[in-house]
This record gives structure tokens, sequence and C-alpha cells, in this order.
């Protein structure tokens, strides 16, 4: 009974470590999306972490700051959603699709 319990727990540490791994390599991983055709792109990595956020001159509108503030948000959301995509299914290899909660 104890070597099982010894077995069970080197997995999970292993499991952990290959989690940690995942998610230190995730940090560098980038991906972007962009709204209004490409009038505003926005930067993200897999900590979900805004790096970058770009405005084409041709969308800045005085007149129309709302139009703006909406594909600002476009374009951010989007770019998070695709960040928390990809490390779920990073992660969801490491734990061979396993939900486990608190972990990443």
């Amino acid at each position: 009974m104890a070597k099982g319990l010894g077995n069970i727990m080197k997995q999970a540490q292993q499991m952990q470590a290959r989690i940690a791994r995942v998610q230190q390599e995730l940090e560098s991983r980038e991906v972007e999306a962009s709204a209004g055709g490409g009038m505003v792109s926005a930067r993200v990595n897999g900590k979900q972490q805004l790096l970058e956020l770009k405005i084409e001159k041709a969308v800045v509108d005085p007149e129309d700051v709302e139009m703006l503030q909406d594909l600002v948000l476009a374009a951010v959301n989007e770019a998070i959603k695709q960040s928390q995509d990809m490390v779920q299914a990073e992660m969801g290899k490491v734990t061979g699709g396993m939900n486990l909660p608190g972990l990443f």
C-alpha cells in the first residue's frame, strides 16, 4: 500500500514539474488579435499580459471615440481569449485532459 502511495506522489511531483516547465515556456509565447480590419491589434503572452497595443492613425477620430474604444476592447479581449485557449491546450497535453483546478 505504501509503495502505491509513493508511486502516486512521485507521479504527482513529475506532473507538477512538467506543468511548471510549460507555464514558464508559455510566458514567452505570444498571440496577436486584431479588430476593425487590422486597424487595432493587441499582442498578449501566455500569462494573459498585454504586451503591445497598436492603433492605426486612420481609426483615431475625435468625433467617434466610442468606436475606437470598442475596437480596442475587441482586439484585447480576443487576444486574451486566444492566450487562454493556448494555455489550456498546452496544459491539457501535460495533464492528459484532466481538469486540475488551481494548477494553471
